[in-house]
């Protein structure tokens, strides 16, 4: 594919997943071109040299993988890993309200977006239902409204004088509940949302029990700029990088390789990653023993096969925006369309550290990729990222990597065209080395 077929199948995938139980979903439809077998967690596994897996943990997290032909104490596991969940508003459990007339959804903020971006769009709703299903167990099905439902209104300039010099700024209880209709004086507010759940689902009503249901934007990604050299969408951080990671994984010749090659998608990132769900659960650590055992590994051979491992941990990095010139690094800026960035933060807030910087410049190098090395402001506080969690919990060499990317936590992120193709090619010659 060329760079912007590239791009348009990453936002292809980002408008189909609009919530991380989503993306799951559409990670598994693409695999089932490529004869992966899924697996479960509760069941015994039997894999076979060569053979292709997924895990699904609770809807939201998805480990692939590819068991090597060659042994696994020999060579290690290869892993990338990336986040599905982005920065939000999700739905509270008794959401709806009646206010003069309308009726409105009451959201609580999730991760650190920013929440002025979320003003005067065309929201709507997905996720996941949870429902009691014929047989009287309980049973979940992916739900997304295709039509804007919501909106969350502006206040007038003429209401809020200031607000060109101090900016939006949305009292998160009061301030974000979002408009979804008109309401009868007659009709109940829970049971009118109640209904719109039930009808979207197909469930009778008084079976659904709960929800887990994230406001996303409706608006697609587009390319844009003079020579369509750079694209906008919902997202980007971090679907593109899940996107690139797959993409590099589903690779013809990356299927043949003798190596064990592990893709490992988290939910959670965005608040700390502590779940049953998140990196810095046992998601990523049960599947990678389990495979060990399938390969007749015992634990010391485990141990050493850790200690060969390597894992690229894949998250968007902040591109330099000339017009906020004093919010960088001098020394440090990034720009978009040059080159996958290396992270690096001497309080470890990244994973990289000169070697693993070393070995990742050195893949760029061999397939002629450009790359950029990437510090905070020191007197900023900096982001993490799965890197160091991961790193920290199974004893793997990491880097932190990611594309460079404008408006971090928008609802409506930019980035480079020719970045993700970069970052693609990189991640290949990671898998095939």
């Amino acid at each position: 594919m060329s760079a912007h077929q590239q791009v348009q199948h990453l936002l292809d995938f980002i408008d189909a997943s609009p919530s991380p139980w989503h993306a799951v979903a559409s990670i598994e439809v693409q695999l089932a071109a490529f004869q992966f077998v899924k697996l479960d967690e509760t069941a015994k596994w039997a894999l076979q040299p060569g053979g292709r897996y997924y895990v699904v943990r609770d809807d939201s997290s998805i480990i692939l993988f590819i068991q090597g032909q060659k042994p696994l104490v020999e060579m290690g596991f290869k892993i990338i890993g990336a986040h599905t969940d982005s920065p939000g508003l999700r739905v509270k459990p008794n959401a709806a309200s009646g206010t003069d007339g309308l009726l409105r959804l009451g959201v609580e903020v999730y991760g650190g977006p920013i929440l002025a971006t979320f003003a005067d769009r065309d929201l709507s709703l997905a996720g996941r239902i949870s429902y009691k299903n014929v047989q009287g167990g309980i049973a979940s099905l992916l739900v997304k409204f295709d039509q804007p439902l919501m909106r969350l209104p502006n206040l007038a300039i003429h209401m809020n004088r200031t607000v060109n010099e101090e900016g939006l700024k949305l009292q998160k209880q009061n301030e974000l509940p979002l408009i979804l209709s008109a309401l009868a004086e007659e009709q109940l507010p829970h049971d009118c949302f109640s209904a719109l759940l039930q009808q979207q689902a197909g469930i009778g009503s008084g079976r659904i029990l709960s929800w887990d249901l994230a406001v996303y934007d409706t608006q697609k990604g587009t390319f844009w700029g003079a020579e369509n050299e750079f694209y906008a969408d919902s997202q980007l951080d971090n679907l593109a990088s899940c996107h690139a990671a797959l993409q590099a994984l589903l690779d013809g010749a990356v299927l043949q390789a003798d190596s064990t090659l592990v893709c490992a998608l988290f939910d959670h990132e965005e608040v700390g990653s502590e779940s049953r769900r998140g990196a810095d659960g046992s998601f990523l650590t049960d599947v990678l023993q389990r495979v060990a055992l399938a390969a007749e590994t015992d634990k010391e051979d485990f141990a050493r096969a850790l200690a060969k491992s390597f894992m690229i941990s894949a998250d968007m990095a902040h591109a330099y925006q000339p017009n906020f010139p004093m919010a960088y690094d001098p020394d440090h800026k990034v720009f978009v369309n040059k080159g996958p960035v290396i992270k690096v933060n001497a309080n470890h807030r990244y994973s990289s550290e000169s070697v693993s910087e070393a070995m990742f410049a050195e893949w760029c190098e061999q397939v002629a990729v450009p790359y950029q090395k990437y510090s905070h402001r020191s007197d900023l506080p900096c982001g993490s990222t799965i890197g160091p969690i991961t790193s920290a919990k199974l004893g793997i060499r990491t880097v932190d990597v990611g594309n460079p990317m404008w408006a971090m936590h928008s609802i409506r992120e930019s980035a480079g065209v020719f970045d993700h193709d970069y970052m693609i090619r990189v991640m290949k010659r990671f898998y095939s080395e």
